[in-house]
Formats: C-alpha cells, structure tokens, sequence
C-alpha cells in the first residue's frame, strides 16, 4: 500500500488533532515529584490529552506516575521504542502569532512545539494508528513513550525506565531527516560567586540552560540611560529602558547551534563591563561573550565526523544574594571533558566565580552501518525519493540516547531552517504528512522483521 496516499487522505484528522496538542502550554512549572501534576498543569494536560485520544482508538496505555507514559501496540517478544516528549521551552518575544494559537499560513503550522515536539509526536501517534486501523501485523511490540521533562532534566523518562523495560530499539522522532546516528555529549555547570555590591543592583537573562536567552535586564544605582542608548545605537542593538530597568534584546536559539542566535546577556554585559568594574562581568566579557565555540576559554575543539564544541551561557542571575551563571556545552567524540573543567574553573577563581558541575550526558553513537540505521533510512528514501542526503551527527540530544540503541529521525527535512526553540517555530503542513508517512514505513519494516 502507499502509505503517503493513505496518509494525505487524513490530512484533516492529522492536522485538527495536532492543534489541538499545540493549544496545551506544556511549559514545565515548578517540578512536585509526589503532585497529581508534578511538572505543572499545562504538561499534565498534554500528557491526559494524549493518553485520551490513545484510548478512544484503542490503544493500550499505561501512566506511570504522572511522569512518563505509554501508548502500546503489537505483539512480541522484542519491543520497538518510539520516544517523543510533549513539554516545550518557554515562547519567548517576537511571535507573528501567539504561540499557543496554533495557526496555519503559508503551508506552514506555526506554534509553539510544533517542530519540537508536538508536531512529530502526532506524526508518530498517527504512524502508528493508521497501521493499526490497516490490521498490520507486527512480530514486536511497538510502544510511543510520551515523555514530560526532556528539555530541562529528564526526570520524567528517568521515572519512566525505573519502572517499565528498555526497548530493543527505537528512534526519537526530535531532530531531523535523513537520520541522525550521533549525538554530542551534554555538559552542564554553574559558575557561582558573590555579588560585588557595586554599581549593579540586579542582572538577569535567560530560563533554560539550552535556549540562547533572547532578553536581558539590569537596575542600576545611578542614571546611565544617556550611556546606555548610546551604546545600544553605536553597535546597532535593541535597547530600552524601561522605569529604570535597562532591556536588552537579542534572539533565541538552541543550545546545539548557539551561533545562530544573539545573546542578549553578551549584549548588556558589554554595556556594564563599560561602566563598571566587576569581577563576574569582566569574566562574562573576557571568556563568554560572543564566543560560541569556547576559544576564549580555551576549551574549543573540534573532531572530524561529530564538528566543532559548543558553548551556551543560557542563564544569568546577579543580585545581592549572589551570582550564578548556567552553562549548556554540546562535545564531540574525543573531546577532553576532564582538561576542559580543570581549565574553567582556574580561569573562573580568578574572577571569584566557582565551577559547580550539573552533569554530563556523554557521547551518543549507533554504527552507521547498524540494520537499525538501514531500515530508517530505506522508510525515508521510499517516501521522499531522496538518496542524495546521507545520515549524520548534532550536538543536540534526543531521547534516542536513553536507549542502548536508538537514533533521532526526523522531522525537519534537509534544507529546511531550524526554527527549534525560536519565535515562530513551524512545521511545513507537506512534511508533517510526509513525516507521518515516513514512520509508518519505518515502523512497518521494523515490526516485520524479527532480527
């Protein structure tokens, strides 16, 4: 059968079920582990949302504590992990359209989570019910693992594997097509010190330690409003202030590609490191600022197949209980971790700031070479017709890594901008379908195979 046909056929269905997920601000609240709703409201209700629509088409679905869950289908002894997530990073500024009204123009869905993750995750769901409504059967058991933390700390799919068995394999429908075999190692720290109790009373930027922080602020002491604008016009950035409270803005971008997004703490650093004579902005100005790669640390590196470190200074907090600054390091394959701490934290003493390490996630790799890989990419190629574009390695990291062996596949299609975690994130409507087409081909080809 051609399952892009049967597919266009439901684009309808697809496309109102999909909204409907996007409305739902899956934005993580405070975390209660022992709450009904222990990641807030909003999360919870996708997570029911999506446990409802699974049972109404006959699914079997299991919750487990209100972390993680599972929709379930097939017979077997193998089990086939399909991991999505259904939380999102904060909206931001900047938005066309409110970023919770999911809208339709230019053959593009815009909203919130429609490329990361809500999107594919209805593409995933529907993969799997139209093979169900088709009878196929399957020598595994395939199970959609709805996650509820993955872009902040796992906590959800860490609940969820305390409970409940590994897959033998699986993909992460998070990144992009063709397939993606390599994910970099995640490396997580804070620099804490003291506040200097100078001309700053308060400076503050950034949520998420993976999302480029498109806005910064700062009070001062004394009136520097005519410095400011000045600065602001000079090198061309966007500034206000506003009852006293000096605005910086600058764009959002993942923590994987920080290069294509401006820093809006980079910005306002500068400014105060003009006027003041700080210790922890000096260090933000001399080691930080506009450095994407880490070579005013010293840390950069980059390794042939996996490309070149990354570095994300994504929150920023100064006021009179202190200073911390959070940063998010993407590394590749032979990257020394070890050499690389050791260097930041003598570079941070120096400017009363402490290394506090918030963990490392290492290095991600499938063989390329692996029959995973070969009937991904074979789903891919059916439906897209596109054999030029070969697999390859990011610096983000999926759910594909909580498995032994998984890979992210799709949903951005080559050539497409990553508008992941940036105002206006989209799907093109055309690769939705063609997603869903995609990993009903590939979850075909896995279930039917009993290696």
């Amino acid at each position: 059968m051609d399952f892009y046909t049967y597919v266009q056929e439901h684009r309808a269905e697809i496309l109102e079920k999909t909204k409907e997920l996007l409305r739902i601000k899956s934005v993580l609240d405070n975390y209660v582990p022992e709450s009904n709703a222990p990641f807030g409201e909003g999360i919870q209700e996708a997570l029911e949302y999506m446990l409802e629509l699974a049972k109404q088409d006959g699914f079997v679905v299991k919750n487990i504590q209100n972390h993680a869950a599972h929709i379930e289908h097939g017979d077997g002894e193998a089990l086939l992990g399909v991991l999505c997530h259904l939380d999102v990073v904060p909206p931001g500024d900047g938005w066309t359209t409110p970023p919770f009204e999911p809208t339709v123009r230019d053959g593009k869905l815009f909203a919130r989570g429609s490329m990361d993750d809500k999107g594919p995750t209805m593409a995933a769901y529907f993969a799997l019910k139209f093979l169900k409504d088709l009878d196929v059967q399957f020598h595994k058991r395939v199970r959609i693992i709805l996650g509820t933390d993955e872009e902040t700390a796992w906590r959800g799919i860490t609940r969820y594997f305390e409970f409940e068995e590994m897959p033998t394999i699986g993909f992460a429908p998070d990144a992009s097509f063709p397939l993606i075999y390599g994910e970099k190692g995640i490396w997580t720290f804070d620099l804490e010190g003291k506040a200097s109790g100078d001309e700053i009373i308060h400076f503050r930027s950034g949520e998420r330690y993976n999302v480029v922080p498109d806005y910064a602020e700062a009070s001062l002491k004394n009136d520097h409003r005519e410095a400011f604008m000045t600065f602001c016009k000079y090198y061309g950035f966007k500034g206000e202030v506003k009852n006293g409270i000096y605005i910086v803005h600058g764009k959002n971008a993942h923590a994987m590609q920080p290069q294509h997004g401006v820093n809006a703490a980079f910005i306002l650093a500068k400014f105060l490191n003009d006027i003041t004579d700080n210790p922890a902005i000096q260090f933000i100005e001399k080691y930080l600022s506009f450095d994407a790669y880490g070579e005013k640390l010293g840390i950069d590196y980059d390794d042939e197949e996996m490309k070149r470190f990354t570095i994300n200074p994504g929150v920023f907090n100064y006021d009179s209980n202190g200073v911390s600054i959070g940063i998010n390091c993407r590394y590749p394959k032979g990257y020394d971790l070890e050499n690389a701490r050791k260097r930041v934290g003598e570079r941070a003493k120096k400017h009363g700031l402490k290394l506090v390490d918030k963990g490392d996630n290492p290095v991600h790799y499938v063989d390329p070479e692996d029959t995973l890989i070969k009937h991904l990419l074979d789903a891919y190629r059916k439906v897209t017709n596109d054999h030029e574009s070969e697999p390859f390695t990011i610096g983000g990291g999926t759910y594909a890594r909580a498995l032994d062996k998984a890979v992210a596949f799709g949903p951005m299609m080559p050539g497409r901008k990553d508008v992941v975690h940036q105002a206006d994130e989209h799907i093109h409507v055309d690769d939705l379908l063609e997603a869903t087409a995609i990993y009903m081909e590939a979850i075909y080809a896995l279930t039917r195979d009993e290696g």
